[in-house]
Formats: C-alpha cells, sequence, structure tokens
C-alpha cells in the first residue's frame, strides 16, 4: 500500500487482546485446533473490515494526499487526536487498568468460539476500526483497488499466528513460557495500549 508501512499497522492491530488472546489459546487444550479457530476469525474480520472502511471512503472525494488541508489528512488528524487522549487516558489510569475479563475464559474454549473471539476482536476493538479506518481512507486517496490490502491483510493474520508457530517450533518451551508472557501483558496491559497509540500516531504523521 502506498504511503502506509504495513509491518507495523499489522503488529498494531494485534497489540492488546488480540495478541493475548492468540497466546492464551495456544496455553489452551487442543491449542492447535483452538488457535486455527481464531486465526480464521481475525483473517474474516480484518478482510471484511478494510473492504467496509475502503468501500466508505470511496464514496467520498477525500482529496490529494499529499495537501494538508483535504478531507482525508483531516480524519487523520482527527484519529491522532483520539489516539492521544486514549494514550494520555491509559497513563493516567494504569495502577487501576485491568485486561477484560473475559480473556480469563477462553481456557475452555472451543473452535468455534476462538473463532467467533477472532472476528470479535477486530470488528469490535476501537484501536482495530481506526487502523482499517486509516488503511481504507489511504487506498480510496490513491485510487487504489482493494487488492492493494491484501498484504496487510496478510500481515495481520501472520502477527495473529505468531504465538501457534512458536509453539509448533519450540514445543515444550513454548509451553513453560508462553503462560508467563500471557501473565506480563495481564499486568503490563496500559502500557501496551499506550505503545499501540504511540505506534499509530508515528505512522499516521510519518
Amino acid at each position: 500500500m502506498d504511503g502506509l508501512n504495513v509491518l507495523p499497522l499489522a503488529v498494531t492491530m494485534m497489540l492488546g487482546p488480540q495478541i493475548m488472546s492468540a497466546i492464551v489459546f495456544v496455553t489452551a487444550p487442543r491449542a492447535v485446533r483452538v488457535s486455527l479457530g481464531f486465526l480464521t476469525g481475525v483473517a474474516a474480520a480484518t478482510t471484511v473490515g478494510t473492504a467496509i472502511t475502503f468501500g466508505l471512503a470511496s464514496l467520498f472525494d477525500l482529496g490529494d494526499p499529499g495537501d494538508a488541508g483535504s478531507s482525508g489528512r483531516v480524519i487523520q488528524y482527527v484519529l491522532v487526536g483520539l489516539l492521544a487522549a486514549g494514550a494520555i487516558k491509559n497513563w493516567v489510569r494504569r495502577e487501576t487498568i485491568e485486561p477484560p475479563k473475559w480473556l480469563g475464559t477462553l481456557m475452555s474454549a472451543d473452535a468455534g468460539r476462538a473463532l467467533k473471539v477472532g472476528l470479535l476482536v477486530i470488528l469490535l476493538m476501537p484501536s482495530d476500526i481506526v487502523v482499517m479506518l486509516t488503511v481504507g481512507t489511504n487506498l480510496a486517496q490513491a485510487d487504489a483497488d482493494f487488492v492493494a490490502a491484501l498484504p496487510f491483510i496478510a500481515a495481520t493474520v501472520l502477527i495473529a499466528a505468531l504465538p501457534l508457530l512458536v509453539l509448533l517450533l519450540f514445543q515444550h518451551r513454548a509451553t513453560a513460557a508462553m503462560p508467563r508472557v500471557r501473565d506480563w501483558m495481564n499486568t503490563h496491559s496500559w502500557l501496551v495500549n499506550i505503545v499501540v497509540c504511540v505506534i499509530f500516531i508515528v505512522l499516521i504523521l510519518a
């Protein structure tokens, strides 16, 4: 995609409860089957969400991407403001912020529920909606086809698959390490949220 760095965007899509869900699934019984269900949901949600935002952005004249006063640029500046406010809120509330309680229920999930989680953590997460809005806006401004979004979608699924790939490659060592990673992310969820906001602000302004 012209003007966007695909890999950081994909990382931003998965940071937070998204990657935490993937880590929980690889520490659950039937980890491979459940993780594949989750990845299917992530792939479907990212494809549909990006298609919707691209379609909506294509309905409007967003102007020249290089014009600081274009509608597309104004939308991006608004997103930067929202992200900055989110980062500040997470810092102020860092002592009380906890990960979503539903994460603790995923250990007993089957493949069907994992698929639903994959759909919902993409389509309902504000940070992911912001990312997909930015991708859709960029594609529409560049008069690109939806095919140009495929590298972004593929990279997002790849990031989501990293815990499963680590499990398959390192097996017993990964089985021992993943719970520690999960626990660290649970206790530092505020920091993860701030990192997501900062990375995405940099991507928009770059």
